[in-house]
């Protein structure tokens, strides 16, 4: 029998989390909401704890790692100085929003070490890339299809709170589909496969 290398208690512990807040989120939010790399991440990290899979948990690190690390550093900073830096995290000093809809949003301070431990776990994939790159040029446009400006999913129409201008809508989609590979996933691919790669 093969021991399992993630415990139980983590896995039955993530999924209650993931069952309390899907509904929650459902009711709450629109369904592209659900299209954001954050909240993929969350889901898809579920059958990765049961499946002990490597592929899925270092596919979902690639996705996040950058991006949740710039949103704890924007949300910390404004908790800590009241200090606005990105916008990332300005939803959560809203008080239009729900409290306690706030706070399920913190899964976003937890879910980049709960990556990186599984990746550590479970070691690194290096097919990983290839996969998650392929998933962004299907969420991408899906952002773009499926959001609204207001709701800028991915941040497909524009850096930031306000959508850019500069360019047309399409171009820079386009953009942004060759930046997340290329700024995003494949510096991260370069330290977690020299951290926890298998060599």
């Amino acid at each position: 029998m093969i021991r399992a290398v993630i415990p139980l208690w983590l896995k039955v512990s993530y999924t209650l989390f993931v069952c309390f807040l899907l509904p929650v989120y459902w009711r709450h939010y629109v369904p592209a909401n659900f299209l954001w790399f954050s909240d993929i991440a969350l889901l898809v990290t579920l059958p990765a704890l049961w499946l002990e899979s490597s592929l899925l948990a270092s596919m979902m690190t690639l996705a996040v790692l950058l991006p949740e690390l710039a949103w704890n550093v924007d949300f910390f900073v404004r908790l800590v100085t009241g200090a606005r830096l990105m916008g990332l995290s300005a939803y959560m000093f809203d008080r239009g929003i729900p409290r306690f809809l706030r706070a399920l949003s913190l899964f976003h301070v937890g879910l980049p070490p709960l990556l990186l431990w599984m990746v550590h776990r479970l070691g690194y994939d290096k097919r990983a890339l290839i996969a998650q790159i392929f998933v962004a040029m299907i969420v991408l446009p899906l952002s773009y299809g499926f959001s609204n400006p207001r709701e800028n999913v991915n941040w497909v129409y524009g850096f930031g709170e306000r959508p850019q201008t500069t360019v047309p809508p399409l171009w820079f989609l386009a953009f942004l589909i060759l930046m997340f590979p290329l700024a995003l996933y494949l510096p991260t691919h370069l330290v977690l496969d020299k951290v926890f790669g298998s060599g």
